[in-house]
């Protein structure tokens, strides 16, 4: 089984799908941490100043999203901008915690962690320790994994298993086969030339999964309604 996790227990020592899917649970297989100084790629721009604030909730947010309109993220990165249309009538519960956080400003100046580029071609962000292994305290369920396929420009939920999902999400760059246990709540509209800027400069070490050359931060994230 491949999975795309927090925590990666699984994943050194698998190839192909496995390796990928192994990356993919909510904490990203052995996820390292990012060095102090990550080389410096074309088209990259050092980080804003400032630290993920490391918010904590007991529970999920109360549900608010407005199912019936058009949500847009927009996550300013280091390596350019990436814009998603967040699908809020297939994963009302999904998208309404992305938001929340966003509004909260837990997503700004965190660090993606991961990066994969054999069996799998994902980008896993979402984690303000970029150990692969934080969280915002609460889980949440599973939604819109009914045929649920992994394409390039997907947006899907990384987890640690059925129900676990919590702020960590992968950004697919190129067309991805995975077990339909991710939830995919967003379509990248803009920014893959961002992504594919950091799936050429390759992960630290030379292997096909972890930290990524590129220092990919997000200086802000924010979303926009209508």
């Amino acid at each position: 089984m491949t999975s795309i996790s927090p925590d990666r227990p699984v994943l050194r020592a698998l190839f192909g799908v496995g390796i990928a899917a192994a990356a993919l649970v909510a904490f990203a297989p052995a996820a390292q941490t990012a060095p102090k100084q990550q080389a410096v790629i074309p088209g990259c721009t050092p980080a804003a100043p400032g630290q993920p604030n490391g918010k904590q909730w007991p529970t999920e947010p109360a549900l608010t999203v407005d199912t019936a309109a058009s949500h847009t993220a927009t996550l300013e990165t280091t390596c350019g901008t990436v814009s998603i249309a967040l699908d809020a009538a297939a994963a009302p519960r999904t998208v309404n915690s992305f938001a929340f956080l966003a509004s909260e400003g837990y997503f700004d100046h965190t660090r993606c962690h991961r990066l994969t580029t054999q069996g799998i071609f994902v980008l896993q962000c979402g984690d303000p320790t970029a150990t692969g292994m934080g969280g915002p305290g609460y889980k949440f369920g599973d939604e819109n994994l009914a045929g649920a396929v992994y394409p390039a420009g997907t947006v899907a939920m990384a987890n640690a298993g059925p129900g676990t999902n919590g702020s960590q999400f992968f950004l697919v760059y190129a067309d991805t086969q995975l077990p339909p246990n991710y939830t995919p709540f967003g379509t990248i509209t803009a920014g893959m030339d961002a992504l594919a800027k950091v799936a050429k400069a390759g992960v630290a070490g030379g292997g096909a999964d972890g930290t990524p050359v590129a220092d990919v931060v997000f200086n802000a994230v924010t979303i926009t309604q209508g």
